[in-house]
């Protein structure tokens, strides 16, 4: 089945990040009409290669010592490339990495790619392993040096052989054209935008003319996630309509945590037109317990507004407004037999039963059946998973994830840095206004928290 020309390719690097580590060696086949080719080279990476890699792959400095760069092979290797079916496993990584040492070379390299390992998945899916040596083991392919760029892309173009044994030619011919397919792009959006976003964790923007906000969204994979957006365009009259004004996409690669505290940041200060709209901070309510003497404890109903929550240990669930909140206490009342009287629920003389009494949900607080301090302790324990987090220094904390810090005070995210001119700058600004959003993401990470060092 080579109907097009192949090249599967293998790449050596001195890390996984394409924007900062390089190449130091590659190794690849070409399949096409004429035959089947091999090449492979050592390249000058210009950086050390770390001690792991070098154990790794048994390739050393010593070893890349005066050989040629990526600039002074690029044009030998385009020429091998171009015009080719890329084929690699987790094709986005050795792809990625070309992509970017050709831009730095001053080339725009651009192929058609197939991952095998995706191949691999969606013609085994009952096999829970894809990895290389996954594939060597099951398919039993011949291995001759691991982890060297040549040997290795021997052992895929090993695999691609087994494959056309194993299936019936149109079969595996529509596979793969099902698993090269471009996605369906927005048509005012540039195809290269795909190639660049990244498949990690982070925040994304969607924009529209005069760079309009109209969507912010987070993702453990934020290609995957932005693709679905795309995917689903037909299905969705809202999802179409995101689709057909998108102008621009813009991203920040970061952790799950800083993620989250971005996309609610960004969506409190841009407010996206396709993106629910956050309730503002005065209309969000608590409970608040209030001593009326005599043992009796109600429940009141007080706006949060930009109250500094530091030290305030009397508060008791965040609800967008009253109403939700009355409704949560009606509940809890239910659920716990309170007196609907006693919570201010409704109105009732003194010594007469409340409506829950009379069905015998209420234990008698309101005619003297309880103690009203009975009554008061089980209102505690009922809104005692509901109280709020103290917060736990009597200053700013922060949140390391990755090289990234996250900077918080009293539950509010004040912003993210890795450099210490940058975190000090986050600290001496504005604070901004207690956030429920804020509270939920850092109260659900509160583990991860550290206090603010006292001093510069």
């Amino acid at each position: 089945m080579v109907s097009n020309p192949l090249v599967f390719v293998d790449l050596e690097t001195t890390g996984t990040t394409a924007a900062v580590d390089r190449i130091t060696e590659i190794g690849i086949v070409e399949v096409d009409a004429h035959g089947v080719r091999e090449w492979s080279q050592l390249v000058d990476p210009q950086t050390p290669i770390p001690g792991f890699i070098q154990s790794m792959t048994g390739i050393t400095d010593a070893m890349v010592a005066g050989q040629p760069t990526f600039a002074e092979v690029a044009d030998e290797l385009l020429r091998r490339l171009q015009g080719r079916l890329f084929i690699a496993h987790n094709a986005r990584f050795d792809y990625g990495f070309l992509r970017s040492e050709f831009q730095r070379a001053g080339h725009d390299f651009r192929a058609t790619v197939l991952c095998t390992v995706k191949l691999s998945r969606r013609l085994y899916p009952q096999q829970r392993k894809h990895n290389l040596d996954a594939l060597i083991e099951r398919h039993a392919l011949r291995a001759h040096g691991r982890h060297r760029a040549l040997a290795d892309a021997q052992l895929i173009h090993q695999f691609w052989r087994q494959l056309q044994e194993d299936h019936d030619a149109d079969f595996l011919a529509a596979i793969v054209a099902e698993l090269t397919a471009k996605p369906g792009l927005p048509s005012h959006l540039d195809a290269e935008i795909m190639e660049r976003l990244p498949e990690g964790p982070g925040v994304y923007l969607f924009h529209g003319e005069n760079d309009l906000p109209l969507y912010v969204g987070r993702a453990k994979n934020i290609r995957a996630r932005v693709l679905a957006h795309f995917s689903a365009d037909q299905s969705s009259a809202k999802a179409m309509a995101l689709a057909q004004q998108l102008r621009r996409i813009e991203w920040i690669a970061c952790g799950e945590i800083g993620a989250a505290l971005r996309e609610a940041a960004l969506i409190r200060k841009l407010q996206p037109s396709h993106n629910r709209q956050r309730r503002r901070n005065d209309e969000l309510c608590t409970l608040r317990l209030v001593e009326h003497g005599g043992g009796l404890l109600k429940p009141e109903i007080a706006c949060l507004g930009d109250t500094d929550i530091r030290g305030v240990t009397d508060r008791h669930g965040l609800f967008k407004n009253a109403g939700e909140a009355t409704e949560v206490l009606r509940n809890l009342a239910d659920e716990h037999g309170l007196c609907r009287a006693l919570l201010g629920l409704e109105q009732a003389a003194d010594g007469t039963p409340c409506s829950a009494r009379q069905l015998r949900k209420c234990r008698g607080a309101c005619v003297g059946e309880e103690p009203l301090a009975a009554h008061a302790m089980r209102l505690v324990q009922a809104l005692s998973r509901l109280r709020l987090r103290d917060w736990p220094f009597p200053g700013p904390g922060f949140i390391r994830e990755g090289d990234e810090v996250h900077v918080v005070d009293a539950w509010c995210y004040l912003g993210s840095g890795k450099s210490e001119h940058e975190l000090w700058a986050i600290i001496d600004a504005a604070r901004p206004a207690f956030d429920r959003d804020d509270y939920r993401i850092l109260a659900g990470v509160a583990a991860k928290l550290n206090p603010w060092p006292a001093h510069r």
